[in-house]
């Protein structure tokens, strides 16, 4: 549920399939910098009601879903 609602949220934001992202994929080979990234953790604490630290060394998509499962248990 959480993966595909933050594949959802970053295929909205760069326009592709959310089908196509993976758990494995980058921000960087998703196309988003840095300022990308500051507005989908908007979006994504928005979504999942919790407050997501920027300074987390968050390299792909998966560090992102296991962070915000972090923050919900």
């Amino acid at each position: 549920m959480i993966f595909e609602t933050v594949a959802k949220i970053l295929g909205e934001y760069k326009d592709v399939d959310p089908a196509t992202i993976t758990r494995d994929a980058t921000f960087a080979s998703l196309g988003l910098d840095s300022l990308d990234t500051v507005e989908i953790v908007m979006s994504l604490e928005d979504a999942f009601g919790i407050e997501i630290d920027m300074e987390q060394s968050l390299q792909n998509v998966e560090d992102l879903v296991k962070l915000i499962e972090a923050k919900k248990a």
